[in-house]
């Protein structure tokens, strides 16, 4: 037997205080604030970066002065939606260093492939600009430090867009867990299993004429062009991010870093393989994460094929605890399964937006009252690079073969000078690493 949201509700569970969990923003319509708009520019124009300038214009407190992408194609796309929403005119550029210098935008919103986001994003603060900045925040754990300094450093706000953060079924969620409604926890399981096959190689090909890719691969490695790799397919390519751990596997490691009152996990052993696909990427289809905490472990596994019909949920964390397991899910809520079977399943439902299933309006109505009330927003820099850090520490386990040791006061590996050189990486001239070569 189950227990539908409005009877938890009504039981006085953790969906009572949602009302009073986010006292900054409400989840319908956004009150628009006609009293300031501020001069906002998008970076990359893609699909991701489309849906949150649609909610910045919404909002009413956002006036797009620009845009900058390295694909034309992505321009025009963007621009259409945009002129469906206001009159803004924004200008077009390639280069976000020209549009930050002409332009002087007070809020830049980062929304390019993985490798870009730390050098647009200090560039942006550096510039003045508070900034939303797309997960996961880097390529390499140094890059994320950088970024953080760059925040403290500017005094800007920077909101990452870990959305879950201010869903209104992962606040209930996250409130029942912390009431200890499931008990005492010892084990957190993050997953994410959908379907899919071998996939085919296609051909490197020539770079379509709208695209610059050189300027497409800025400080990472330049590499022939593939149909598979723009858009959307980098994530994939582990020269430019960071595969399933690092794309998807950072909501969930950001649910668990959420969850627990520890920072960071003592001990991180990761394994991952190409077991299955023969395609153009190379980052792995089956992978599987081991993170150490003091107080409980919590594990990632991937596979990018077979998808998960035989358990109830395809993605999510488990937590197991002395009382039962809850399930923290997306498109499917939250769920708790007491050991007690005489005890009712509970679920409360999602509450998402389209398109694409998602909070981004909630998330960046509190970028903008952080920005007016001078504070740190719900999403952070630093919340999204311990998150963020939790994924990459993962994929530096894997590379390496081998369990690391994190001092994650230090932010260094223990006793591991190998370890510790993967925590940056040697960036294509003539760019310039945003962090000294001696941490």
């Amino acid at each position: 037997m189950s227990i539908n949201r409005r009877e938890f509700v009504k039981a006085g569970g953790a969906a009572a205080a949602l009302a009073t969990a986010l006292p900054r923003f409400s989840f319908g319509v956004q009150a628009k604030d006609e009293t300031k708009q501020y001069k906002t520019a998008l970076v990359g124009t893609g699909w991701w970066g489309t849906n949150i300038v649609r909610e910045a214009i919404q909002s009413g407190s956002c006036r797009i002065v620009a845009v900058a992408d390295v694909d034309t194609r992505q321009v025009e796309s963007s621009k259409k939606v945009i002129a469906g929403l206001t009159a803004d005119s924004p200008k077009v550029y390639k280069d976000y260093r020209e549009l930050l210098d002409r332009e002087k935008p007070e809020i830049v919103i980062v929304a390019t492939p993985d490798h870009w986001h730390p050098l647009i994003a200090i560039a942006a603060m550096k510039a003045g600009a508070h900034v939303y900045v797309e997960k996961p925040i880097c390529h390499t754990i140094n890059e994320g430090r950088a970024m953080v300094q760059a925040a403290r450093d500017s005094d800007r706000v920077c909101q990452v867009g870990t959305h879950r953060r201010v869903s209104p079924h992962n606040i209930a969620g996250m409130k029942f867990l912390k009431e200890g409604r499931a008990g005492k926890i010892g084990m957190v399981r993050a997953f994410v299993h959908y379907p899919g096959g071998k996939g085919e190689k296609v051909a490197d090909a020539e770079p379509p004429k709208e695209l610059d890719w050189d300027m497409w691969c800025g400080p990472a490695p330049l590499c022939h062009y593939n149909p598979k790799m723009h858009p959307k397919g980098f994530r994939m390519f582990l020269d430019y991010a960071n595969g399933q751990l690092g794309d998807w596997g950072i909501h969930w490691m950001d649910q668990i870093l959420w969850w627990t009152d520890e920072k960071y996990p003592k001990k991180v052993s990761s394994f991952g393989a190409r077991h299955i696909l023969e395609d153009n990427t190379n980052s792995p289809d089956t992978q599987v994460a081991t993170f150490e905490f003091e107080s409980f472990t919590a594990t990632w596994e991937h596979r990018l094929y077979a998808g998960n019909e035989a358990e109830k949920h395809n993605l999510g964390c488990y937590f197991y605890g002395t009382e039962g397991t809850f399930h923290m899910g997306w498109l499917d809520g939250w769920t708790f399964y007491p050991w007690d079977g005489k005890k009712s399943v509970i679920t409360y439902p999602a509450q998402l937006h389209e398109p694409d299933q998602q909070n981004i309006r909630e998330l960046f109505a509190d970028f903008l009252a952080a920005i007016k009330e001078k504070r740190r927003s719900v999403c952070d820099i630093e919340i999204g690079h311990r998150s963020t850090t939790m994924s990459l520490l993962g994929m530096l386990s894997m590379k390496l073969g081998r369990s690391v040791e994190w001092d994650g006061e230090k932010q260094v590996i223990v006793g591991d000078d190998a370890a510790n050189k993967l925590l940056r990486r040697d960036y294509r001239a003539p760019y310039v690493y945003p962090w000294p070569t001696t941490v």
